[in-house]
């Protein structure tokens, strides 16, 4: 018996977020990860100083980066997608690499992380800025 499987169909995800957008959003991020950091100084140094380095690698590529927002203007959008990857990964994988990883600060940290693949998958890094 032959079964004749249709493999012209492709889905594709709707890309929502225009480079404005998602400036807004990494500005919002790094205020979050700044405000995470400066409340847990006090309490938790290593998952402050996570935050810190998280904030501040998002607000440097928001600055450096050619969409509505961008000071430098020396980073293309597209490029920022790397960027933003790597910073997603950083905020996944530094509460364990911080040796905090089963602290109740680290699931800040993972959820942000989650968040943010959301946010680069829905995306459209081909428009303009």
């Amino acid at each position: 018996m032959t079964t004749n499987i249709d493999t012209t169909h492709e889905q594709t995800l709707t890309k929502t977020i225009s480079p404005a957008q998602h400036a807004v959003l990494d500005y919002g991020v790094a205020a979050s990860f700044f405000a995470l950091g400066t409340m847990m100084l006090p309490r938790h140094r290593p998952a402050a100083a996570l935050a810190l380095a998280n904030g501040a690698m998002v607000l440097a590529m928001s600055l450096l980066t050619d969409y509505p927002g961008g000071v430098f203007r020396v980073l293309s959008f597209r490029a920022h997608r790397t960027g933003d990857v790597i910073q997603a990964a950083l905020a996944g994988f530094g509460p364990v690499l911080c040796g905090f990883g089963h602290d109740p600060e680290a699931n800040y940290f993972y959820g942000q992380a989650v968040s943010e693949a959301g946010v680069i998958a829905a995306t459209d890094w081909d428009a303009t800025a």
